[in-house]
């Protein structure tokens, strides 16, 4: 895309052509089932990064294994399709070690909240400077619609023909438990909202959570569901942690948009303030450290 996408100074006396979002789509079209919503969020991420004049060479799409997780593939932007639930980990890595990149995490419930929770828990309580959308159908779509940690329970599948017997599991309210900074909730369906939380996800210093209901039409087709029973969530302290939980965790309807944000140093300025401080140490004598101890 070259000089075409802004990201950074522009040439005194040039100005840059304004990039749309189909500029961000990659030569590869989607594989997923005509209908999913998971066209609904990539096509969010396509506007959202025309909103912020993404330079692709400097915007990372890390995936897991999914449906979902094919989506890096689609984009015009590095992309780094790993392995089932390991998506934050790499994330992070290409934070720390790249701090100048934009990293959007990218997955599914079951990839984020079964074999991949213990990663979502520590990416959120290091407050690391990545978003992460989640886009949740509960149900494993790719494996013939097995039910996930957020199937409700009750739900029949093949797998389940009695009926989940299990809880599910809240993903907002969980990444407020884990320490995340910004949690939000949008909906497939409505992608011009959703586009406006990811937006204020990539611009938020810290760890930033946007989980998506987004339904599968095969296995779990509830968009009529979904189309009635969303609301705006109501006007609220975002930095009020308990009013954030009573929120994500509502059940007459499922309440849209950010629950909860503040502001908190980031793991990548930490570590930055930590090779200051040991690049200063690595200047010093062995004879100056002797003497500390003296």
């Amino acid at each position: 895309m070259g000089d075409e996408a802004v990201g950074g100074k522009a040439a005194a006396g040039m100005t840059r052509a304004v990039v749309s979002p189909m500029a961000y789509r990659s030569e590869h079209k989607p594989t997923w089932c005509p209908g999913c919503g998971d066209f609904g969020v990539l096509n969010a991420i396509y506007r959202t990064m025309a909103d912020l004049q993404a330079r692709p060479e400097n915007f990372v799409i890390v995936s897991g294994i999914g449906c979902s997780s094919r989506l890096p593939e689609f984009v015009n932007a590095y992309g780094f399709h790993s392995v089932h639930g390991r998506l934050l980990p790499i994330a992070t890595g290409i934070k720390l070690a790249r701090p100048e990149l934009e990293v959007l995490a990218v997955g599914g419930d079951g990839d984020g909240l079964a074999i991949g929770g213990n990663h979502f828990m520590h990416a959120a309580r290091r407050n690391v400077d990545i978003a992460y959308v989640m886009m949740d159908n509960a149900v494993y779509g790719m494996t013939k619609g097995q039910p996930s940690p957020t199937s409700d329970m009750g739900m029949v599948t093949k797998a389940s023909p009695y009926g989940v017997l299990e809880q599910p599991i809240n993903p907002a309210a969980l990444a407020i438990a884990f320490g995340a900074t910004f949690v939000a909730r949008g909906y497939s369906g409505k992608p011009r909202d959703l586009e406006a939380l990811i937006v204020s996800a990539i611009s938020h210093k810290g760890f930033a959570f946007v989980h998506v209901v987004s339904p599968c039409v095969t296995f779990l087709d509830a968009f009529d569901y979904w189309q009635a029973n969303t609301v705006e969530v109501e006007a609220h302290d975002p930095e009020d942690r308990s009013e954030a939980f009573r929120l994500t965790s509502i059940t007459d309807k499922t309440r849209l948009g950010v629950f909860y944000q503040r502001e908190e140093e980031t793991l990548d300025e930490k570590y930055k303030g930590l090779r200051d401080r040991a690049l200063i140490a690595g200047r010093l004598k062995v004879e100056d450290f002797i003497r500390e101890y003296q």
